[in-house]
């Protein structure tokens, strides 16, 4: 039987929600506390190889190393796929600032993988209403990062055919804003309806049976708690839910990275020169204090920031195992695992500086378009 959101929540010495990451003494997040906390499941290896086998391509490096670690109904949403139902995926992104880091990739380039491995549309929610409240924006200037934001999202190479992103400015009205009322009959907030079919008729017109599956991290579960428990009331299907851990600070892995402090992440606007001053000065290491002493205790992985920013963006897997075991040993020093970080990530983010140069705004404009999704289910 699910928790209702906020049940045990008050006993627990970790606070996880949309608003707020912290554990007790400002340590690591116990993911598996937070699993029995929230009344959700692990993932498994037979799940992934179930992903694996329907899909007839490789999991992603996120489910293989366990990134995306828990769900809600993802099974359920993998036997309809087998018996022929199709559903499409739904995420989004608050549009707070002009630059993305890399912690606010890793849901878009999930979701990516996703699109492309189960061959389905995707919905992209860009809420620049309530960025414009909470962060004191004007209109102009929410709408104007919404854009700019667009621009970076497109840049992880979503398929046009199949995507749709709408900012809520543009497009909260009609059956969208009907979907709203009925929500907020229920309850007092609105994050629900991008989940319901029915909020884009121009999609999904007729299907409002149509499952949804929404890929986030794992702090958002209280919001979508809630949807799941509004989803039957109103007639809908539960959405379900593919959850991520967080991707940890430079500074360490306490929860998620400050916003106010640029160098607690990296940046797709970073450049070369600044992505090796960050890692080199900023990144904690979990080497000794001293070669000596490295050589006979070795790294300390659970806290060490360059080898977990490996074990999220180093696809070779006996790369990754080959450095488990020297760095781990003490035989491979903190600078040399910094080195290759800094050639992971240099590529990762010339990569996207590249894609997100060649988007225009007419492209943007495609994405952003009413209309009918041509290649939706193909």
């Amino acid at each position: 039987m699910e928790k209702k959101e906020g049940e045990g929540e008050g006993e627990e010495e970790q606070v996880v929600n949309p608003w707020t990451v912290s554990a007790k003494g400002g340590g690591k997040i116990d993911y598996d506390k937070l699993i029995d906390q929230f009344g959700c499941q692990r993932i498994d290896q037979s799940l992934v190889d179930r992903i694996h086998r329907l899909t007839s391509r490789a999991p992603h490096v996120f489910l293989r190393r366990g990134v995306f670690f828990a769900h809600r109904d993802l099974s359920e949403i993998l036997d309809a796929y087998e018996r022929g139902e199709k559903f499409y995926l739904y995420t989004g992104r608050g549009p707070s600032s002009e630059a993305l880091h890399l912690g606010h990739l890793i849901p878009f380039m999930f979701t990516k993988y996703l699109q492309e491995a189960f061959k389905v549309p995707l919905v992209i929610q860009l809420t620049d209403d309530e960025k414009c409240m909470w962060k004191n924006l004007t209109v102009e200037e929410s709408q104007r990062l919404a854009r700019e934001n667009a621009k970076d999202i497109i840049a992880c190479g979503f398929d046009v055919t199949r995507t749709f992103i709408f900012s809520d400015f543009d497009y909260v009205g009609g059956a969208f804003y009907k979907n709203m009322v009925k929500v907020g009959k229920c309850v007092t907030y609105n994050k629900a309806v991008p989940s319901f079919p029915s909020s884009f008729p121009h999609l999904f017109g007729g299907q409002d049976n149509l499952r949804c599956l929404i890929p986030c991290a794992i702090d958002q579960d209280p919001y979508f708690r809630m949807t799941r428990d509004v989803a039957p009331r109103i007639g809908y299907q539960k959405p379900a839910l593919i959850e991520s851990s967080f991707f940890p600070a430079m500074q360490g892995e306490t929860g998620k990275m400050s916003a106010s402090d640029p160098n607690s992440a990296i940046y797709v606007t970073d450049s070369a020169k600044e992505i090796k001053n960050k890692i080199n000065r900023y990144a904690f290491s979990g080497g000794q204090d001293s070669i000596e002493k490295h050589r006979e205790l070795g790294a300390n992985l659970e806290v060490d920031i360059p080898f977990k920013y490996l074990s999220f963006f180093l696809d070779d897997d006996a790369k990754l195992e080959e450095i488990r075991k020297e760095y781990g040993a003490g035989r491979m020093l903190t600078g040399e695992v910094k080195q290759l970080l800094i050639q992971v990530l240099t590529e990762l983010v010339e990569r996207h500086r590249r894609a997100r140069a060649a988007v225009t705004d007419e492209m943007v404009d495609a994405f952003m378009a009413v209309r009918p999704l041509p290649n939706m289910f193909n």
